[in-house]
């Protein structure tokens, strides 16, 4: 008999772009979120489909190092020595088993004919003898097995899907609440707006107006169908920055500019912008990193023509490019890593590591000790991170006061926002996604002698 060359029907459309974008993500390091915005936006899909390929992506991204255990366990294989494009066929197929409403019939079948099209023939058999022994068990079965032999912490890792030092991170903040916190991160979050002080208000943004901060609301679909977010007077921004942002504008501060020392990507310069502008002063936004701090102007423009415009400038934090002493407000915003914005960056707590927390912490150290010195006698400085980390927030502060020779004094920062129940950690305040529908923003407000 003549040889015949089996032709395999074609992957849809949605699978293939997933696939494309978590190699984006899994192999370059790319940010899923932004990724998938600037696939989404040329690949010509339909809504649902695009939704569809939202979903894999993030779902997948989410559960990514739950999904990699139950492949090794149902393939006899490390994760690791499999083909890098394989595994993430591999993931791409368990999270449609495990956590959507795809046949389990249709999702695997659509899975091999995306192996065999995006990586070869070859590995047909092994994805589908490895996804239909991930399909004998749900999800719930798979973490019962995973978890058989751990301790509590690890079980809790396990079930709420987390490497296991967040988790421990999260405990000892939160205690027997850290599983109501570390749940809440695998519940995305509807997109929030937030209006750019006398540009607009909040009216204009539709949806549902944020029960905290003034500025701001929750709105469903796409930002850019809105025209006060093309025209520059709205954004996209979670309502803890909103907040801890608005925090830094109440206590009293001497007249004198603002100063945003971290600024980039700018949402926050953005309101404070506006908010400085209502108090006669003109805020100084820096950022170190040149396409950042064109991403700061771009968010700033429609302040352009305001007497009291806003500049940005390319400057580094730990060198500052001003005299000592010169702004009535400082907000340090500094980088962290990213522990309290999980809901959105799902790949996140499985790309970082413990030890990324000890390498920021002496950065975030100088910029705090750089914010103090910035600020004029009497000044307000807000020392802000996207972290609930202990390393991260209370003990920089800690640290950078017992080091200093002004006088500081830590101010309680839930008094600048009295309508914020259960957010006081001592004189900081805590954000959290399970109480208060936010990222998990840490806040502490020090005034300078």
């Amino acid at each position: 008999m003549p040889n015949r060359t089996l032709r395999r029907r074609r992957p849809d459309a949605a699978r293939t772009l997933a696939h494309e974008v978590l190699r984006a993500v899994t192999g370059e390091g790319a940010y899923a979120n932004l990724e998938l915005g600037h696939r989404l936006a040329t690949a010509g899909l339909d809504a649902r489909d695009a939704a569809f390929v939202t979903e894999l992506v993030s779902g997948t991204c989410r559960l990514q190092g739950t999904y990699d255990r139950i492949i090794e366990d149902a393939s006899g294989r490390r994760a690791a020595d499999l083909q890098p494009a394989l595994l993430d066929v591999l993931r791409l197929g368990a999270h449609q088993l495990l956590s959507t409403r795809v046949p389990p019939r249709a999702a695997v079948a659509a899975t091999v004919e995306l192996a065999g099209s995006v990586v070869g023939e070859r590995v047909v058999g092994l994805t589908n003898a490895v996804l239909r022994r991930v399909g004998e068990r749900d999800l719930a079965g798979w973490v019962a097995r995973l978890s058989r032999d751990e301790d509590a912490v690890g079980a809790l890792a396990t079930r709420t899907h987390h490497p296991r030092w967040i988790a421990e991170a999260f405990v000892d903040l939160l205690g027997d609440e850290a599983e109501a916190a570390l749940a809440a991160n695998n519940v995305p979050p509807v997109t929030t707006l937030v209006v750019r002080p006398g540009l607009a208000e909040v009216a204009a943004l539709g949806g549902e107006p944020t029960p905290f901060s003034p500025f701001g609301a929750r709105r469903a679909g796409h930002p850019g169908d809105l025209d006060a977010v093309r025209a520059g007077r709205a954004g996209v921004q979670d309502e803890g920055s909103q907040l801890v942002a608005w925090a830094l504008t109440r206590p009293d501060a001497p007249a004198a500019p603002w100063l945003d020392l971290c600024a980039g990507p700018g949402g926050k310069s953005a309101l404070l912008a506006g908010l400085a502008i209502g108090q006669g002063q003109r805020l100084l936004a820096a950022e170190l990193q040149e396409h950042r701090a064109r991403l700061v102007a771009q968010g700033l423009r429609a302040y352009a023509a305001d007497p009291l415009a806003p500049a940005v400038v390319c400057a580094d934090g730990t060198r500052p490019a001003w005299r000592e002493g010169a702004f009535g407000r400082v907000l340090a915003d500094v980088p962290c890593t990213g522990l309290g914005a999980l809901r959105r960056r799902p790949e996140s707590r499985w790309r970082r590591r413990p030890e990324d927390v000890a390498a920021l912490v002496p950065l975030q150290r100088r910029l705090l000790a750089t914010a103090l010195a910035s600020a004029a006698p009497g000044g307000v400085v807000a020392y802000v991170t996207c972290s609930p980390h202990r390393r991260e927030t209370a003990e920089v502060v800690d640290a950078v006061l017992a080091g200093t020779t002004r006088p500081v004094t830590r101010l309680r920062a839930a008094d600048a926002l009295p309508g914020v129940p259960d957010c006081a950690v001592g004189d900081d305040v805590q954000l959290w996604p399970h109480r208060h529908g936010t990222d998990a923003m840490f806040l502490a407000l020090l005034r300078v002698g």
